[in-house]
C-alpha cells in the first residue's frame, strides 16, 4: 500500500516525520498539549521528542506492524491544522 506524505511529513523508514520549532519551550510544550488532545481523539498516539523550541513527531502505526496508515495521515494532516 502506498502513502502519500502529508504537507511538510517526510516518510523517514516506516514513519511519518515532521519538525517544529517555535519561539520557546512555553510555546512547544503548549503545542504538544493541544497535539496531545488530538491524538487522544484519534485514538493514535504519535513517539515524539521535544528539545527546548523544538517538537519533533513520528507517526506509525503499531497495530500494523509499526508501518506507516491511513490513520497516521489523518493525524498527521490534523496536526498540519495546529502547527500552521
Amino acid at each position: 500500500m502506498s502513502i502519500d506524505c502529508p504537507p511538510n511529513w517526510q516518510l523517514d523508514g516506516d514513519q511519518l516525520v515532521r519538525e517544529f520549532q517555535f519561539t520557546d519551550f512555553t510555546e512547544a510544550f503548549a503545542f504538544m498539549t493541544r497535539v496531545a488532545f488530538l491524538a487522544e481523539a484519534h485514538d493514535h498516539h504519535p513517539n515524539w521528542e521535544n528539545v527546548y523550541n523544538r517538537v519533533v513527531i513520528r507517526l506509525c502505526t503499531h497495530d500494523a506492524g509499526n508501518k506507516v496508515t491511513t490513520k497516521d495521515v489523518e493525524l498527521a494532516l490534523d496536526i498540519n491544522a495546529l502547527g500552521e
